[in-house]
């Protein structure tokens, strides 16, 4: 069968699923350029929820270059008269929606304009198909470095970036906003291996198929070909684990990664059921500037494959992937959670005393570690003190609401938004509701304030100083 009668195909069901909606008052409109993240109002758009990508891409490494055929479903949330999809420097080549031929254009640094043969309807279902080929490029980011499709000395490549990246390589709605499940299909020259996001469906030929059946968001997409070392097995509740190693990868990485059944069973003793379909690790020779929890597979720097590093990536899991940022000035949602877990694992497996490891912390302090934001710190700020401040933030936090209220929160607030967008509000909220407690000063003290916390708040519980 052809993509293009799986388009149509497709686009029959959407209908059927989401339905054609009522007639709108409202004449169709152009969709948003934008999602209206405060940081980066650009990325991804307005006007429609995304369901699944179903991607088929070939890739030559000799090259460098990529062809790809992007089938979106979707369904419409307003009457449009046009959408848009990121897609960074890549050339398109035609564009179908519901099965006819629709115009497009390109204007801004990733805006791919559609405007279909006719206005379509709220509620209506969409199924895009967007042909396209090119050489993909990174983008470059001041703090992190290269964001998105990058190259690997041995002539390989792979996908890593925040909060930008999936527009390198495919067109996507590029919004935390907005989850989708993802399947990927990719051809390769047959010395080539590939590894990607969820379950590996099969091999066929030089063709790897990757399904992730869990909704995710488009930056923590990802991809990887290389001449890799895999290892395979399963967690005790069957979920698969793949994990895949460059070549030169150390003998003291792959013992790390051995022990992540232990690891991934220690957090969901901390965080509730392991809540993704699939696991695993995906280890770089690169040494690029940081690791990435991509989902059910995180990516890993040449220079990061340790047991923290994967304790933090893996915790992500929940705080991150599964439940995600509704905007990205609450990164710390993500951030200072899978932090703390590495204090926690240290605490359970390396008998640490995190109140003395926080009153050491505290006595050297800078003025500018507190003056770090951990909430709304500003766009190209969001990846500092998250990992410093942040885990201290929840310490605190932890001694003054207690262990038992603590604990529930970890465990109930991933399945309370499981597959869902939450704020740093929104959890203040819910942490006050599971404690009794109003915690207004001290969320204004840790995560909202940039100075140093009163003593009532930097001491709670036991961490109030010996007379």
């Amino acid at each position: 069968m052809t993509l293009r009668r799986v388009a149509l195909l497709v686009a029959t069901v959407a209908g059927l699923v989401f339905g054609s909606g009522a007639a709108d008052a409202a004449p169709p409109a152009a969709g948003s350029d934008g999602a209206g993240d405060s940081y980066y109002p650009q990325d991804g758009n307005g006007g429609y929820d995304v369901a699944d990508y179903h991607l088929t891409v070939g890739y030559n490494p000799a090259t460098h270059q990529l062809r790809g055929d992007q089938v979106i479903t979707a369904r419409a949330t307003e009457s449009l008269r046009s959408f848009n999809l990121d897609l960074e420097g890549l050339t398109v080549d035609s564009v179908r929606v519901n099965g006819k031929v629709a115009a497009f254009s390109r204007n801004g640094e990733h805006e791919l304009t559609v405007t279909p043969q006719r206005p379509l309807r709220r509620g209506e279902g969409i199924v895009a198909e967007v042909v396209y080929h090119g050489v993909p490029a990174p983008i470059s980011d001041p703090l992190l470095g290269d964001n998105g499709w990058q190259y690997s000395a041995s002539g390989g490549a792979f996908v890593a970036g925040e909060p930008h990246s999936a527009a390198t390589w495919y067109p996507v709605n590029d919004t935390p906003k907005d989850k989708a499940t993802f399947h990927l299909s990719i051809t390769v020259p047959k010395e080539w291996g590939v590894i990607a996001n969820g379950r590996e469906v099969g091999t066929h030929g030089n063709t790897h198929v990757w399904a992730e059946e869990t909704p995710v968001v488009p930056y923590m997409t990802t991809v990887g070909i290389e001449q890799w070392e895999f290892q395979r097995g399963r967690l005790g509740d069957g979920t698969p684990v793949v994990s895949a190693f460059a070549p030169g990868t150390s003998d003291a990485t792959k013992a790390a990664e051995a022990r992540l059944p232990e690891i991934l069973d220690f957090l969901a003793s901390k965080f509730g059921p392991y809540p993704i379909d699939a696991a695993g690790g995906i280890f770089l020779a690169e040494p690029i500037g940081f690791s990435l929890e991509t989902m059910s597979r995180p990516i890993y720097s040449g220079r990061a494959g340790n047991i923290q590093t994967i304790v933090h990536e893996n915790a992500h899991q929940w705080y991150g992937d599964s439940v995600a940022v509704e905007d990205w000035k609450d990164v710390c949602l993500n951030e200072c959670f899978a932090s703390y877990a590495q204090w926690l694992w240290s605490e359970a497996k390396d008998g640490q005393d995190l109140d003395t490891r926080y009153r050491s912390t505290v006595a050297s302090a800078s003025a500018q570690f507190w003056a770090g934001k951990l909430y709304d710190m500003g766009p190209g700020k969001e990846f500092t003190s998250v990992y410093s401040k942040g885990p201290m933030a929840l310490h605190a936090l932890r001694r003054q609401i207690g262990d038992n209220a603590f604990n529930l929160v970890l465990r109930t607030w991933p399945a309370l938004h499981r597959n869902e967008n939450a704020s740093l509000p929104e959890f203040q909220r819910y942490v006050e509701r599971v404690s009794h407690q109003s915690l207004q000063g001290f969320f204004d003290a840790w995560f909202y304030g940039n100075s140093k916390p009163a003593d009532q708040y930097l001491y709670p519980g036991s961490l109030k100083p010996q007379a």
